[in-house]
């Protein structure tokens, strides 16, 4: 997982889900992905384990405002971001989930 769009912020209204106490895995999908599909159950799973860590999908056709700003160019993406929102992360295509543990711990 990669560091580009480091510094950006996101809240809890452009997300349209509550931020993790600790960290939040945000991913952006689209309807007919299939590595989407793998993602959703590596990141969720990795939430399950890790106490304070939320996960939240978007779906990138219905959210092009912000798939625009943040440069989403394919799904899916993952930004992990901090307690307060910012982005320290962010990986395109499926994750491995030793990955995904290991980006938590720049945002944790």
């Amino acid at each position: 997982m990669d560091g580009r769009t480091h510094g950006q912020r996101l809240d809890a209204a452009q997300l349209g889900a509550e931020l993790g106490k600790r960290a939040t895995l945000v991913q952006f999908s689209s309807a007919f992905c299939q590595p989407c599909r793998a993602t959703r159950r590596t990141l969720g799973d990795v939430a399950g384990m890790v106490d304070g860590v939320a996960h939240i999908e978007i779906d990138a056709e219905a959210h092009l405002a912000l798939v625009r700003r943040l440069d989403i160019t394919k799904t899916p993406t993952v930004l992990v971001l901090d307690a307060k929102g910012e982005v320290v992360r962010r990986a395109s295509g499926q994750p491995r989930t030793a990955d995904v543990v290991a980006a938590l711990g720049h945002a944790i």
